[in-house]
C-alpha cells in the first residue's frame, strides 16, 4: 500500500496562518497549501528541506502543496488528506487481518446529523465502524496524538464508545505518518480529556490501531506494523 509523489524540494522558511508555508525554490519564495489544521509540533525546523506537490487546477489559489518535511530522525508526512486516501483502499483490501471479514466499504458514513465516521464496514448486518486520526507528533521515541487540543476527537472518542455499547465493532486508528517511533501514546499534556476519553475507550473495547508509515521524501507506504500503547 504505497502512495507515490511527484514532488519539488525546497526550503521551508516558515508556516503562518496555519494553512500557508512560504518555501524557497529555484531562487525565489513561493506559498504552499498546508492540508494540516494541527500544531506540527515536533515537525518544524528551521530551514529544513521539504517536498511539495504542484497541481494544474486553475481554480486553486496556490497551485503548490506542502506534503513532506525533513526532520533531524526521519521524513514526515504532514498531509492530513492522506490517511483516508490511503486507508480507503487498505481497508477494501483487508490490509489488516480483522478487515478481511468486512466485504462492503461505506467512507464518510454519516452516524447521525452531526457526525460521520470516516468508514463504516460490514458483513450482512454486522457493521464495524473505524474512524482514522493522521499522527505527526513525536516525543521521545514515541508517537503521540493530538498535537492540539481536539474537541472533535474527544466527540468521535465518545460516539465510537456509544456503538460499541450498542453491540457493534469500533475502531480507531492512528495512521502516523513517519517510522522513527517506537511506541504510540496518548498527549496527556496538551489534551488531557482526550487522553483519559482515549483510555475509557480502551477499557471500554474500542479497538486502538497505531499503526506506521514508512516515509521517504517522494512516498507513504502504509505497513502493518503496529506499535504498542503506553498509558
Amino acid at each position: 500500500m504505497k502512495l507515490e509523489l511527484k514532488v519539488k524540494t525546497g526550503t521551508l522558511k516558515k508556516r503562518y496562518k496555519r494553512f500557508f508555508a512560504d518555501i524557497f525554490y529555484e531562487n525565489q519564495l513561493v506559498t504552499a497549501h498546508v492540508p494540516n489544521t494541527g500544531s506540527l509540533k515536533s515537525c518544524l525546523f528551521a530551514d529544513q528541506d521539504c517536498y511539495f506537490t504542484e497541481s494544474d487546477d486553475p481554480n486553486r489559489k496556490l497551485k503548490y502543496t506542502l506534503e513532506i518535511v525533513s526532520t533531524p530522525t526521519g521524513f514526515v508526512g504532514v498531509n492530513t488528506r492522506t490517511p483516508n486516501d490511503m486507508m480507503k483502499d487498505a481497508v477494501k483490501v483487508g490490509w489488516l487481518a480483522h478487515w478481511k471479514e468486512f466485504p462492503e466499504v461505506k467512507p464518510e458514513f454519516k452516524l447521525n446529523a452531526e457526525t460521520r465516521l470516516d468508514f463504516r464496514i460490514s458483513k450482512g448486518d454486522k457493521h464495524h465502524f473505524i474512524e482514522v486520526k493522521n499522527v505527526t507528533l513525536k516525543e521521545g521515541h514515541s508517537a503521540q496524538f493530538p498535537d492540539a487540543e481536539t474537541t472533535r476527537g474527544q466527540k468521535h472518542l465518545k460516539e465510537l464508545m456509544q456503538l460499541k455499547e450498542q453491540g457493534h465493532g469500533a475502531e480507531i486508528v492512528f495512521f502516523i505518518q513517519r517510522n522513527d517511533v517506537e511506541s504510540f501514546k496518548p498527549a496527556k499534556d496538551i489534551d488531557p480529556e482526550y487522553a483519559r476519553l482515549l483510555k475509557q475507550a480502551d477499557e471500554s473495547g474500542v479497538k486502538i490501531t497505531p499503526i506506521v508509515c514508512d516515509v521517504t521524501s517522494s512516498s507513504i507506504s502504509l505497513t502493518t506494523k503496529i506499535l504498542p500503547i503506553q498509558w
